[in-house]
């Protein structure tokens, strides 16, 4: 056994401290090798007995994500969530491991315990979710999320539906086959969403899966505008969700509206533009204005439709005409059994190609319309807002993926209507977070989960570690904690 003293210069000088021939003999030489090194050193107590053990590992005694629950936290806390629930600590724990790692509410407790955090029991969750179902729990939520958006009677809402099928064959009056996007047969439910103009959620009501997209609207916009008792706010929503009776009962309602709109045949404003410039080509992005103001009965305001043309989109509407005159052409000749084609014509046992019907969609390729009832309205502004409802299709989205929506393992209403309460709550931290940051979810759960902070206990007493952050992640939790609190 010797002790090699080294300097930086690279000389070495030895102290040889004997030599062992068994185990016994070699601790007792390491001992001795130990009292030489820590000669006239003063030593710190910890209460470690390393003459027994020295090298042993320390016991962690505590890990979490702390940076990660920290900061959904505080985004939860800025949504106004925690008030609004009474500080629901249950309710706080589901939403946020959801956001984690999306799961069933059983597997929730496995999730936060991976975080670090105390989980409820099972037991205690199941009498939770009733309260979840009810009205006030639900408008309680609705509030507080306006109040975050700050909406007001000039403010943008965005509407849109989908659904959300189950893993059975029958139904049972709530949970029903119906018209399927994703062209399932399976018992659905149908959701409609109402947001801001940035796809901040405000509402979320589920429907009868066989109930139409198109009658959910306005239910869920006369329920919000009643909870927060507006008088008037402007619905944008696209032209799947608008038959001309839901934009009837919209205006009688008195609201204001900014809609797509289907063009069934060539508006009298573009071909007397084409009549008027018959060698001239029409620009990308040009738009038509089609004042359609109200007479003394009509009993709605006045209105004004939008035109808007634009190159790509003719481009991709081109393709998809050529390829379904050409598959009606290929069944017309008998090459091709008769599909669902608009372009195939059927008189009697007579197969013909509705030429009338493809030189009318020809024309219209390229062109969108909009109509609304607001006051002064301009083109900009209408064909802005309505380009929000991406915001709102982008939310659709990641309730669906990020938060997993479905499957859903629940089966009775009340069940199911508590979980789409977690999941409303879960997309409005969501969106903060994004909205904060300008990271996406997926992105920021995946970089904060992999640093834990972490408790150990030597001896008597506890001492805490953790890794360096990177530079990015600490600028992005400064945003959402302040920068006291991101290090």
């Amino acid at each position: 056994m010797q002790i090699v003293y080294s300097n930086r210069r690279g000389s070495r000088t030895m102290d040889h401290v004997g030599s062992a021939h068994d185990e016994a003999e070699l601790e007792a030489l390491k001992a001795v090798a130990y009292q030489r090194l820590a000669a006239g050193q003063g030593e710190l107590d910890l209460g470690l007995d390393v003459a027994g053990a020295p090298g042993a590992p320390l016991p962690i005694v505590a890990s979490r994500m702390g940076h990660l629950w920290d900061a959904l936290c505080r985004a939860y806390d800025a949504v106004g969530l925690d008030d609004a629930t009474g500080g629901d600590r249950v309710f706080r724990d589901l939403v946020l491991a959801r956001i984690i790692e999306p799961t069933s509410k059983r597997d929730a407790r496995r999730v936060l315990e991976e975080v670090g955090v105390a989980a409820a029991s099972y037991a205690t969750v199941e009498r939770a979710l009733p309260k979840y179902a009810t009205d006030a729990y639900r408008q309680r939520l609705a509030t507080a999320c306006a109040a975050h958006a700050a909406l007001g009677p000039a403010s943008l809402v965005l509407y849109d539906a989908t659904t959300l099928y189950f893993e059975t064959d029958q139904g049972d009056g709530f949970r029903e086959p119906g018209y399927s996007k994703e062209r399932r047969l399976e018992p659905q439910i149908t959701l409609g969403l109402l947001t801001d103009a940035s796809g901040f959620p405000l509402m979320i009501e589920a429907f009868e899966g066989n109930k139409a997209e198109t009658h959910t609207m306005l239910p869920v916009i006369k329920a919000f505008m009643a909870t927060h008792r507006l008088r008037d706010v402007t619905v944008v929503a696209d032209a799947g969700m608008i038959s001309e009776a839901n934009r009837k009962a919209i205006e009688a309602e008195g609201l204001s509206f900014i809609l797509g709109m289907k063009i069934p045949d060539i508006p009298y404003v573009i071909s007397s533009w084409r009549r008027d410039n018959p060698d001239s080509e029409i620009a990308d992005g040009q738009i038509f204005t089609q004042p359609w103001p109200a007479s003394p009965t009509d009993q709605r305001r006045d209105q004004v439709i939008y035109y808007q043309y634009k190159a790509d989109r003719a481009r991709r509407t081109m393709r998809g005409i050529d390829e379904q005159v050409g598959k009606a052409e290929k069944a017309v000749a008998g090459k091709i059994p008769v599909k669902r084609n608009r372009f195939v014509q059927l008189t009697g046992a007579d197969k013909a190609v509705n030429r009338a019907l493809e030189a009318r969609a020809r024309a219209l390729a390229g062109f969108k319309g909009y109509i609304t009832n607001i006051d002064n309205p301009t083109p900009e502004f209408t064909l802005q807002a309505y380009s929000r409802l991406l915001n709102i299709e982008k939310s659709f989205r990641m309730s669906k993926s990020d938060l997993a929506a479905r499957p859903i393992y629940h089966h009775k209403r009340e069940s199911i209507d508590a979980h789409l309460t977690i999941v409303f709550a879960a997309l409005a931290v969501v969106r903060h977070v994004e909205e904060r940051t300008g990271w996406s979810i997926r992105k920021f759960v995946r970089t904060a989960r992999r640093y834990r902070t972490i408790q150990i206990r030597a001896g008597g007493q506890i001492l805490t570690a953790e890794d360096p952050l990177p530079a990015d992640l600490r600028d992005a939790l400064a945003l959402i904690v302040g920068p006291g609190l991101a290090h």
